[in-house]
């Protein structure tokens, strides 16, 4: 029943061409068609995290027309008020003229003034003379707008840099997954790592078996979930996160495994995804690893190298360059094998302890002596 099955390694760098909803590294491949318009509407309304999910290329296109749309919208207002009052090089000033704006001769010289205003600049050479109700009123709106888009364009760039996707970039999982014995029992094993020396807090990990099944009334369901339960020898819950965890799936009759065998494995269509919350210990906000796992990515019959020892100093250390590395391992074909293995052999235990108590019952007395006796005795006679 137990024998060394021939397995496929996927060589460092394979992509297979096999499409599948999550990608290696957490990305759902997924795209949304003939939305109405309405529902576009509702990304503009929630501007905040739409702003905030856009690309860095947008986010940077975004922080220079911010700032420069709303230098040269004020330079137009600027412009008008000199225009307006007579203060422009091309027209004709009387004498005693009283000018609203200093140095502001033109449109070029009514942006740089836009520009020194709003952010403070203030080289002197261009300054509001105070005689003109309607500049002092500009200036002040202009900095509170300036104010606004400064806190705006900050905070957003903040939220972005601190995504707690940013922080899952320093979680990976093995690339393959193995199926083999483990602690009496055939079991698939997934391997974890956290690159980051500060723990993730009340980490959970958990599976989501997705494949196309058919229901009894002939429906087809795309992307049915199964859930899948994994567990490490401390439980599943609240993991310590300090070192590489092998995770690991016990293939019951509960499990969706439970019909494969090494032989099917490879022609199934499925795709096995593996989720890890955790609470980052830094910054104390929240973020889940993903990654997913084809049936060409999980190898039967093979196991996982170890990865940590300990220094001559005391130190532990792991050892990256075997994180995804296995080796071939005594496993039984399929879990059936398994369990008619398993039963035959608690069979014939059973009937070895049943024929024993058989041949011998009682309780020795270790007091008894056996005497001969060579006369008969007529115990009848008075």
């Amino acid at each position: 029943m137990f024998q060394l099955l021939p397995g496929h390694i996927q060589p460092t760098g394979h992509r297979t061409r096999k499409s599948r909803l999550v990608t290696k590294d957490g990305h759902c491949n997924i795209e949304f068609g003939n939305i109405e318009y309405s529902n576009h509407f509702a990304f503009v309304v929630d501007f905040w995290t739409t702003f905030v999910e856009i690309r860095w290329r947008f986010v940077l296109l975004l922080f220079v027309a911010a700032f420069t749309g709303s230098w040269f919208v004020f330079s137009l207002l600027w412009y008008w008020i000199a225009k307006s009052n007579g203060d422009l090089t091309v027209q004709n000033q009387t004498e005693g003229h009283v000018r609203c704006i200093d140095n502001v001769n033109g449109l070029t010289t009514a942006f740089l003034y836009s520009l020194e205003t709003q952010t403070t600049i203030g080289y002197g050479g261009r300054a509001l003379t105070g005689h003109c109700a309607g500049t002092v009123a500009l200036i002040i709106f202009q900095s509170l707008v300036g104010v606004f888009i400064n806190c705006f364009m900050c905070g957003m760039i903040l939220a972005k840099i601190s995504l707690p996707k940013k922080r899952a970039k320093t979680v990976t999982f093995s690339n393959t997954a193995v199926i083999c014995l483990k602690k009496g029992s055939l079991c698939l094993l997934i391997r974890v790592a956290n690159l980051r020396k500060t723990l993730l807090i009340g980490s959970q990990i958990y599976g989501k078996l997705l494949k196309t099944t058919t229901t009894s009334d002939g429906e087809t369901i795309i992307l049915d979930q199964v859930d899948v339960d994994f567990t490490v020898d401390a439980g599943k819950d609240n993991l310590f996160f300090v070192c590489p965890l092998t995770l690991y799936h016990v293939i019951n009759r509960s499990s969706p495994f439970y019909e494969l065998t090494a032989d099917t494995l490879p022609l199934q269509d499925f795709e096995l995804v593996v989720f890890l919350d955790g609470t980052a210990e830094s910054t104390s906000s929240s973020c889940q690893v993903r990654t997913s796992y084809i049936p060409q990515e999980i190898q039967w019959g093979y196991s996982f190298l170890p990865i940590i020892s300990r220094t001559k100093t005391g130190k532990y250390r792991v050892d990256f360059s075997n994180f995804s590395k296995s080796v071939q391992v005594t496993t039984p074909h399929c879990v059936h094998c398994f369990e008619t293995d398993v039963d035959q052999r608690n069979h014939n235990s059973y009937n070895k302890e049943n024929h024993s108590s058989h041949l011998k019952l009682g309780i020795d007395n270790l007091g008894f002596q056996v005497i001969d006796i060579h006369d008969p005795v007529d115990v009848t006679k008075m």
